[in-house]
């Protein structure tokens, strides 16, 4: 990895660690020589987790540590900066990627919605918000990544309060790099990572083995760390059944939906399934020389 954020010795902070994409960037990062922390809430899968990523650690176990940390509420984050900046020093690499997806209806439970928004969207907006002023003062190469979802670009129905947190995400993330590029002096750069299909804990509903169409949370972060060799700010990720140009042609029609004053959603309306199958059918556009 070129990348100066992710060199030996430096920090790496991530959120949702205990399973999932997290585990897997946590294990990519030690694997690198990083100092890694792992957050997540208490108990027995982020203890392994930690066991797991510290075993691959070549400066050794005492290089990655777990602080268990609920990231829906902003005091413990901030005693979690706290901690990781006494115990390691200076943060490199934060990655809020803690989510949960218990499922949501409009007007069903607002337990659902409040656990949804104040996880998936304040664990984000608090975790930047809180590391990224150090990261900026000790002035070296660092790097946010936030996890997003394509779920909050194209909001299918189905899981509202899920998307709102993502388009969420999406929205501060896009504010965020706006702000640190505009940062005098600044060598942080914010990321938005836009999984596919990824056989999760979140995502296997009971399945014990991974479906074909998915990709593991190891190849998700294969990609997410090339992305960011390229200094890619939207790391839209394919899985194994859906390709990036299916992506792009889903999230220009949903973008579509304004500009041509179509219904909402109208992807799934009944009056635009056969144009909306037509525009998929269509050969991409070629790039303009």
């Amino acid at each position: 990895m070129n990348h100066p954020a992710f060199a030996s010795h430096h920090v790496a902070v991530v959120t949702g660690a205990a399973s999932g994409i997290g585990l897997a960037a946590a294990r990519r990062f030690a694997g690198l020589g990083m100092k890694v922390v792992l957050v997540d809430l208490p108990g027995e899968r982020l203890d392994q987790a930690k066991r797991e990523t510290a075993a691959l650690a070549p400066h050794g176990a005492d290089s990655v540590i777990a602080i268990p940390t609920d990231v829906s509420r902003i005091d413990a984050v901030e005693a979690l900066e706290r901690e990781v900046v006494s115990v390691f020093g200076r943060v490199h690499v934060l990655m809020n990627n803690a989510g949960i997806q218990p499922g949501s209806s409009m007007f069903g439970p607002l337990k659902n919605w409040e656990d949804v928004l104040s996880v998936n969207l304040w664990g984000v907006i608090s975790g930047s918000r809180v590391f990224t002023p150090g990261m900026i003062a000790h002035g070296a190469n660092g790097i946010i990544i936030n996890t997003g979802s394509k779920q909050g670009i194209t909001t299918p129905p189905g899981d509202p309060a899920y998307n709102v947190a993502k388009a969420g995400v999406k929205v501060f993330t896009e504010a965020l790099q706006h702000e640190l590029r505009n940062t005098p002096d600044c060598n942080i750069t914010a990321h938005l990572l836009i999984p596919g299909f990824v056989y999760t804990g979140l995502t296997a509903n009971g399945r014990t083995e991974k479906p074909e169409a998915a990709w593991t949370a190891a190849q998700t972060v294969d990609f997410m760390m090339e992305s960011l060799e390229k200094n890619d700010f939207y790391i839209l990720c394919p899985d194994n059944d859906v390709s990036r140009t299916t992506d792009e042609k889903r999230i220009l029609w949903a973008a579509g939906d304004i500009v041509e004053n179509r219904p909402p959603l109208s992807r799934w309306h009944p009056d635009f399934g056969d144009a909306f199958k037509a525009h998929l059918a269509r050969p991409p556009a070629k790039p303009q020389s």
